[in-house]
């Protein structure tokens, strides 16, 4: 069995580089959100808290809710971040920081992605459910294995969207297929990972994008009865890496704006609050 080198699994005093966790911080279900300021809104929520731990944008938090433990940990924006939070995470889960070797006994992780988003449909869900994760950022093809990856379905987004060839190639996961039921309650679609909020959003500020009307493409896409719902950054990293480890992943989001009818909600703490809230409750039965 392979050894991880010190240049290549970084532990610093038993803790993993950039996390800054041991193996013992973690536990079964994990909660990721982007902003670090959102790890103490979700921990305000808990029944107890355990600890609180930050290293860069890296905040991370352990408590109980309902009896059920649960690690909050902010991963910062978009797949590069994704990169380093759930390949640490399983390297916590799934390596003797002792031997540097993998452990006989694989961990399964449930990773729960609460973020936020921008719409694409016409129609006013307020959270949503990603069944897929259509990712723009070619982070899949840095690895070398190609196993869940949806050809089908990423095959006719580059084909009805016309997806130039000097872009990264799109790759499509779905996230787990235990975890979706529990949340039956939102509205399941597919979501684009894109690799940035504005170009890559189809924004234009004082550079224009080189995508024409991407929204509204988007809009018209449909795979079995699923449309594109909304825009991230980072739900096809999570589901990818998770899946290849052999992690359990979803995302839930709240949709905060609609690109094709041009609004953003007036409100968008609430909204945020009452996801948390229903995903917590959710993530403790």
């Amino acid at each position: 069995m392979s050894v991880f080198l010190d240049s290549e699994l970084i532990i610093n005093d038993g803790r993993i580089y950039h996390l800054n966790l041991k193996p013992e911080d973690i536990c079964k279900d994990v909660i990721l959100v982007g902003d670090p300021l959102r790890v103490k809104v979700i921990a305000e929520k808990l029944d107890e808290i355990h600890f609180f731990r930050k290293n860069r944008e890296f905040y991370s938090c352990k408590g109980s809710f309902n009896n059920k433990e649960i690690l909050i940990i902010s991963s910062g924006i978009g797949t590069d971040n994704i990169d380093i939070v759930v390949n640490e995470l399983d390297a916590l889960a799934n390596i003797n920081f002792s031997t540097r070797k993998v452990c006989l006994k694989k961990k399964s992780l449930n990773i729960y992605r609460l973020g936020t988003s921008g719409g694409i449909q016409k129609y006013d869900d307020e959270i949503v459910v990603s069944q897929y994760s259509i990712g723009l950022d070619g982070l899949a093809y840095y690895y070398e294995s190609e196993d869940f990856l949806n050809t089908q379905i990423s095959e006719k987004f580059r084909s009805n969207i016309n997806w130039p060839d000097a872009f990264s190639l799109p790759y499509c996961v779905s996230c787990d297929n235990d975890l979706i039921k529990k949340f039956s309650s939102f509205k399941a679609g597919i979501t684009i990972t894109a690799t940035g909020f504005y170009a890559p959003q189809g924004r234009n500020l004082r550079l224009n994008s080189s995508i024409k009307d991407l929204h509204k493409k988007l809009e018209k896409f449909e795979f079995d009865n699923l449309k594109i719902l909304n825009f991230e950054m980072e739900s096809s990293a999570i589901y990818f890496l998770s899946k290849m480890l052999g992690h359990k992943p979803i995302t839930i989001c709240s949709v905060l704006s609609n690109r094709n009818i041009k609004t953003f909600k007036k409100d968008p703490k609430k909204i945020i609050d009452k996801m948390i809230e229903s995903s917590l409750s959710i993530i403790s039965k």
